[in-house]
């Protein structure tokens, strides 16, 4: 569904987006000053970030019809490669994720008696083999021999990047059998990194790709996992630069495999400002799975309005219609309980937007988020 935006003034969406959750009970209606506080105090949560450093643009060079507006998806056991497959070209990157949580976690969170609890209490009886479970925190591949579907990692490359074997081919294919990576002509690589994209890669030529991969898992859109199970709603403090800029940063690719590179201002600039469409997007796919007025629905609500305030104080820094047109689309919902339907398709909407966004802005536009970006003294 396509949505018809009409030119209202930004901070009527907001306003529209409290007073929808006031009437169904998800959020108390503060006092018109209360409610002018809270606005200043998330800007404020914005300006008390300081500068990145270095930049460049970064452009478009897939095609957005194929993939904006795409929600990130589980990994399909029946698509699944491995890491093994990508150490062969990516042995750096994945030497680095082996250091990371997300690798460990196929050895320790079953074993952890916060997930115990949570299982017992869904009546699950594999943590590894249980879909909800396995849907975040595990790689599932499907044994050709037997046919049978098991774990073979944690979250691994192909959580984030997307199930491999459609793409595969493609994402390696530098223009000729005898043609290597650094003999590929830019219009290869260009139509390379587009048809990869196309066949279902997140590739991070495309940050809002990997934003989304991100908020997929780090926002918790499931209401009996949290209201029954007692599992955390997400990673509320989620801010993409920070959390993927640190430990798990694998940027080797400008080096030949040589440094794990920062990335440029220009570049950190365009994902700050497209994980917050990201996060936009995921609170609205968690909202529009409740059904009662409990912990889930009033969290996921609760975030996706902090979501909203947050875009809003980048809009008045910045001109981006993108963002004027994210914050249209929200105020054009109600986040209200069994509205899963309307609200799926104002995140669809606004992921097509994060992508374009992601695609087609140029960082240098940006600068005067700087002061609000994460440093990289306090990346993860």
């Amino acid at each position: 569904m396509s949505f018809c935006i009409n030119r209202l003034p930004i901070a009527s969406v907001i306003t529209g987006l409290v007073l929808a959750m006031t009437a169904i009970g998800l959020l108390q209606m503060p006092s018109a000053q209360n409610s002018a506080r809270e606005l200043d105090a998330s800007a404020g949560e914005l300006m008390r970030w300081a500068p990145a450093q270095g930049g460049v643009l970064v452009s478009s060079v897939v095609d957005t019809a194929s993939v904006a507006g795409a929600a990130a998806k589980p990994v399909d056991p029946h698509l699944t490669m491995g890491s093994e497959t990508c150490i062969k070209c990516h042995a750096n990157e994945v030497k680095v994720w082996k250091a990371t949580p997300h690798h460990r976690t196929f050895d320790e969170l079953h074993r952890r008696p916060a997930a115990k609890e949570i299982a017992s209490k869904l009546g699950v009886r594999s943590i590894k083999h249980d879909g909800r479970c396995v849907d975040c925190h595990y790689t599932q591949k499907v044994d050709v021999a037997s046919g049978n579907v098991h774990a073979i990692e944690g979250v691994s490359c192909e959580s984030c990047h997307g199930s491999a074997k459609q793409w595969l081919d493609l994402h390696h294919d530098y223009g000729g059998e005898q043609v290597t990576r650094a003999m590929e002509t830019p219009e290869h690589r260009q139509q390379r990194l587009a048809q990869s994209v196309a066949a279902g890669m997140r590739n991070p030529v495309n940050v809002y790709l990997v934003a989304q991969s991100c908020l997929r898992c780090h926002t918790t859109a499931d209401e009996e996992l949290v209201n029954v199970g007692g599992h955390p709603t997400g990673s509320l403090d989620f801010e993409f630069v920070s959390w993927s800029q640190g430990t798990i940063r694998h940027n080797f690719i400008d080096s030949d495999g040589q440094t794990n590179d920062q990335n440029t201002r220009d570049r950190l600039r365009v994902m700050f400002v497209s994980g917050m469409i990201a996060d936009l997007e995921a609170s609205l796919r968690a909202t529009a799975e409740a059904t009662e007025k409990a912990k889930f629905g009033v969290t996921a609500a609760k975030r996706a309005d902090r979501a909203a305030k947050r875009l809003l104080s980048v809009s008045q820094k910045i001109d981006s219609k993108q963002l004027e047109d994210v914050l249209m689309i929200y105020s054009g919902v109600t986040l209200k309980l069994n509205n899963r339907e309307q609200l799926i398709q104002a995140a669809d909407a606004i992921a097509e937007i994060g992508f374009r966004f992601a695609a087609e802005t140029n960082g240098h536009v940006l600068e005067p988020l700087d002061a609000f970006i994460p440093p990289a003294n306090r990346w993860k």
